[in-house]
């Protein structure tokens, strides 16, 4: 029976489930980071500089005859060339712990692809950090892996560390060998970059050097890799001509060229990606790397076929005004009766998408993989809608559950034109067949059901918004709880 593998960059108390990687050479690790992450079941501990090793522990599930029976899925280019596959193709998901990168992983997973995830559960100790919690109770990664297996068959591997190590990203590498990465691995809030200056540190550290790793990993032992990153539609910023997808066709003084779309980003998150995607760019044209840009509108929901198998298997659902996101915030101020709280004159206008589109768009991505030296940008989102129409939209449904939903304006902690032209093309990823689960009636009674389910776990001291984008400064903030 093949088992999950766990690898971390830490040496661990003797264990008969702990042995040394014995193809992997020695290299240097850091826990500083998770020293005091408590949902992880791994207790670390110190690691020598002279003891550096790589350690893999088996994490199993017993299954019993079952075997996977699903058909390899092929890229577009191997059904092109009526190739085909004798093993499956690994996809590694950097951040797969997380809000989409969990969801992604059990998708590919189920859709008969070799999934690895690598992620060090930093997610999880901002929760510790700052006192929040989801709204969802939320398995340690580990029994979310096992229940995977015990109900599928089929084995997902774990790398825990940190990608910003590129000693511990090589080992991942060259461990895994993957056919493409799927990037979700990092700090993906706004106001948690504006929260100090130590946060918007770390956030453009972790983002821009992780990412940068990832490209000279690939580069260095997985030349074929096709990247998948996760960007953001909040790179283009909101300006008063069409957003096009990622390249715009100009003329100036009687020349034209085709250039990369400007960007007008609104936060120290905001910046990391555009950072981010300038590597990836120079990278391809410099290395030969293939790559696709996802720029992702804003998610809501939380279930997709496979999380909502078994309640292990649950993803996590964020309404706290850091890390949540604008509709599932207001269906959880809905369900509690909290007035649902429109930042400032609420016109300000984004992409919208279902999660189950952010797995699908994912694997499209992967099926049809970018040629060597191009770099692709895809606009990842169905349907754009303003705060105001949100805000509509939730109270009608909410009446209909017999709720009394009621809209207030509360000043705006964020630096943003409130009243905009919004309109970003975003044709590729349904030409490539996307099905879009667009926001309708039924969907949004789905989510404020579930939302009232969990009611008696919402923390309304984490509902009003906290960050203040004017008001961030040097000296390191604690938030209240």
């Amino acid at each position: 029976m093949r088992m999950a593998h766990l690898v971390t960059n830490c040496t661990f108390s003797p264990s008969p489930a702990v042995k040394p990687h014995s193809k992997s050479p020695s290299y240097c690790c850091n826990v500083t980071r998770f020293q005091s992450l408590k949902s992880s079941n791994l207790i670390l501990k110190s690691c020598s500089k002279r003891q550096k090793k790589l350690f893999v522990i088996c994490a199993s599930a017993a299954v019993q005859g079952q075997t996977d029976k699903t058909q390899t899925p092929l890229t577009g280019n191997q059904q092109a060339s009526g190739h085909s596959s004798s093993r499956p193709r690994k996809v590694m998901v950097i951040g797969g712990d997380g809000y989409c990168g969990w969801a992604t992983a059990l998708h590919l997973s189920n859709k008969g692809y070799e999934v690895a995830i690598v992620d060090n559960l930093v997610r999880r100790l901002f929760d510790h950090q700052l006192g929040l919690d989801s709204l969802t109770p939320i398995a340690s990664i580990q029994n979310r892996i096992r229940r995977w297996k015990s109900l599928t068959g089929k084995t997902i591997q774990l790398y825990i560390g940190d990608i910003c190590d590129f000693e511990f990203l090589s080992e991942a590498f060259k461990s895994f060998e993957p056919d493409s990465a799927v990037h979700f691995g990092e700090q993906r809030s706004a106001p948690y970059s504006m929260i100090d200056r130590s946060r918007a540190v770390f956030t453009q550290h972790n983002n821009v050097i992780g990412t940068l790793n990832v490209l000279f990993a690939i580069k260095e032992f997985s030349e074929e890799c096709h990247l998948v990153k996760l960007g953001t539609m909040g790179e283009y910023g909101t300006p008063n001509i069409d957003i096009e997808e990622g390249f715009l066709t100009i003329t100036h003084n009687g020349r034209t060229d085709t250039l990369p779309y400007p960007k007008q980003a609104s936060s120290f998150y905001h910046l990391s990606k555009v950072h981010d995607s300038h590597n990836i760019a120079f990278t391809c044209k410099a290395w030969g790397i293939r790559a696709t840009d996802l720029n992702q509108g804003v998610v809501y929901g939380v279930r997709t076929d496979e999380t909502a198998m078994h309640e292990e298997l649950s993803n996590r659902f964020d309404y706290d005004g850091i890390f949540g996101t604008a509709l599932n915030r207001f269906c959880v101020q809905a369900a509690v009766g909290h007035p649902l709280t429109v930042y400032g004159k609420g016109g300000q206008t984004r992409g919208y998408l279902d999660i189950r589109d952010t797995v699908q768009c994912v694997e499209l991505a992967i099926a049809n993989p970018a040629k060597p030296g191009e770099f692709r940008v895809f606009n990842q989102f169905t349907e754009q809608f303003s705060v105001n129409e949100l805000a509509k939209l939730v109270t009608a449904a909410g009446a209909k559950l017999g709720l009394d939903v009621e809209t207030k304006s509360v000043p705006n902690p964020r630096v943003e034109a409130e009243e905009h032209y919004y309109n970003a093309k975003h044709t590729k990823l349904i030409e490539l067949g996307l099905v879009p689960h667009l926001l309708s009636d039924s969907l949004l009674d789905t989510l404020l059901n579930f939302a009232v389910q969990y009611k008696d776990r919402v923390d309304v001291a984490q509902i009003m918004p906290s960050v203040s984008w004017k008001k961030m400064g040097a000296k390191p903030k604690t938030l209240s709880v």
